[in-house]
């Protein structure tokens, strides 16, 4: 169940209707778990996990230098729904579904219906990394990997170890964050049981998104020694304070999760209203740097399109 208009959402909260844009939820359809909702603070307009969903009267303003396809997805198509932006590692966008519609996805204008890797037209795309040898690595992004069902996502992971050259399979998902129910004893097997070495990078942005429901999936994967990451965004009103960002460390740690890395906002339109200028970034990282054990520091990146890698920020 999910909430999938605001004012049932602000409902719940026991917030003003008034505080969420209809014309915002039309362009970019809301959804939130309740499970999700249920971490937020009532009576709080505020609350940093309220402030990611919550479509803004922001979304609609036309802000220069923000596109609808912020980081190159386009140029970087080899084959329906499979992206080669690095050297050796090559990305396949599975589905267009996500548990939850966070306001600031890069891929918020993404044309799923046309370019995904769905069932009917996976084929090409592992055709294409078959006949890539220097892919050693194959990323299940999307939308979110973890919205297929058991069955494909098990054809898709068994089909990928028939490929020799493929060594790792690596899942971005925040279904055990917003939805931690989908990490089923029969998911963790079928992650488990592959040749393929299996990492799963987590999309937590705030201490408080991690409660109790959330450790017991991590716990999950960790008991079938699957190596998890987290990747976090810089967001304006939400996590961009020393405090918030060490918390956000410590909890990940708390629970087998390396911070992996922190990204500056991609300038996808419609989510102007969360970037975090660089030189305050900077000043935030050398706050946690200077709070933090080395190992509890992710990475502050930028991705750029066409460029070989992330690109990381002093």
């Amino acid at each position: 169940m999910a909430f999938t208009r605001p004012e049932p959402l602000l409902q719940f909260l026991g917030l003003d209707p008034a505080l969420a844009s209809e014309q915002a939820a039309r362009a970019f359809r809301q959804r939130v778990p309740r499970g999700f909702a249920a971490l937020m603070e009532r009576g709080n307009p505020n609350d940093p996990l309220l402030r990611q969903v919550l479509p803004s009267i922001s979304e609609a303003e036309d802000v220069p230098g923000f596109s609808v396809d912020p980081v190159g997805d386009a140029a970087a198509r080899s084959a329906p729904g499979l992206l080669q932006k690095y050297q050796g590692r090559a990305l396949l966008v599975t589905t267009g579904a996500c548990a939850v519609h966070c306001r600031y996805c890069f891929r918020r204008h993404f044309p799923y219906a046309q370019d995904s890797a769905m069932p009917d037209r996976a084929r090409s795309a592992l055709a294409t990394i078959a006949a890539a040898p220097d892919i050693s690595e194959v990323i299940l992004s999307g939308g979110d990997p973890l919205m297929l069902d058991d069955d494909f996502l098990c054809t898709l992971v068994r089909d990928i170890a028939r490929i020799p050259h493929v060594k790792r399979i690596r899942l971005h998902t925040r279904l055990p964050v917003v939805l931690p129910a989908r990490v089923t004893p029969a998911l963790c097997q079928l992650l488990a049981d592959t040749r393929l070495q299996t990492l799963v990078v987590i999309h937590a942005n705030h201490a408080r998104e991690l409660g109790l429901a959330a450790a017991e999936a991590l716990a999950r994967l960790r008991a079938v020694q699957v190596p998890l990451l987290n990747q976090a965004v810089l967001l304006r009103g939400i996590n961009d304070d020393v405090e918030e960002l060490t918390a956000l460390s410590e909890r990940l740690f708390e629970l087998g999760v390396i911070s992996y890395y922190l990204h500056q906002l991609d300038r996808v339109a419609g989510a102007a209203h969360f970037e975090v200028d660089a030189r305050r970034a900077s000043a935030l990282m050398a706050g946690l740097r200077a709070r933090v054990a080395g190992y509890l520091v992710p990475r502050l990146v930028r991705e750029v399109a066409r460029a070989t890698s992330k690109i990381p920020l002093a």
